[in-house]
């Protein structure tokens, strides 16, 4: 029950791109198509739980016993990195449509702060490696969530008389702020 209570308020309550403002680059790069979006979501959700689960390992396994737990950081971006790179090469050989949507975004997953965050969060909030990896996971969910609904948004935005001083970035910036403060209405459950 706890691990449930831990996945779903990471996913609606305390949302990692409308909550916690992290990974806003490519939630708003990457959301003008939802097939995009949705592939964004899915490397992300492969890197960001791999990650968790690989960083809790190390930590509690390595760094802890060896004492040397101000690496961290360092450790935890090489790991952030060598994973990113394992998804563009595979997106590039079996997916090379999503490859190419993707384009620049996709090596941007290695500086996505998203990424480095959940890690350091399981480490700040002291979670085991399983509450680690869930909260890792429920925190990708969350952001597949949001960057998914934003492109059915922008997709639909389209084909509406929008005053030209909202063309563009300027309604998408509100767009995010009011799907923010819908997602806040989730912290009446908690």
């Amino acid at each position: 029950m706890e691990l449930l209570m831990l996945a779903l308020t990471a996913c609606l309550i305390n949302n990692v791109v409308l909550s916690q403002f992290l990974g806003i680059c490519s939630f708003l790069g990457v959301s003008n198509k939802t097939k995009t979006a949705s592939g964004m979501g899915m490397a992300l959700t492969f890197v960001l739980t791999l990650s968790s689960l690989v960083c809790g390992v190390l930590y509690n396994f390595i760094l802890v016993p060896l004492g040397v737990q101000y690496l961290k950081t360092i450790v935890f971006i090489l790991i952030v990195a060598a994973l990113v790179q394992f998804v563009e090469m595979f997106l590039k050989k079996f997916v090379k449509a999503l490859y190419d949507a993707l384009g620049i975004y996709l090596p941007l997953i290695t500086t996505n702060c998203a990424v480095l965050g959940v890690a350091l969060i399981n480490v700040q909030k002291d979670y085991n490696i399983l509450e680690g990896t869930v909260y890792g996971f429920a925190t990708a969910l969350g952001y597949t969530i949001a960057i998914i609904l934003l492109s059915y948004i922008r997709e639909k935005m389209e084909y509406n008389d929008i005053p030209k001083p909202f063309r563009g970035f300027p309604i998408v910036m509100v767009t995010a702020a009011l799907m923010s403060i819908a997602f806040f209405g989730f912290a009446a459950f908690k």
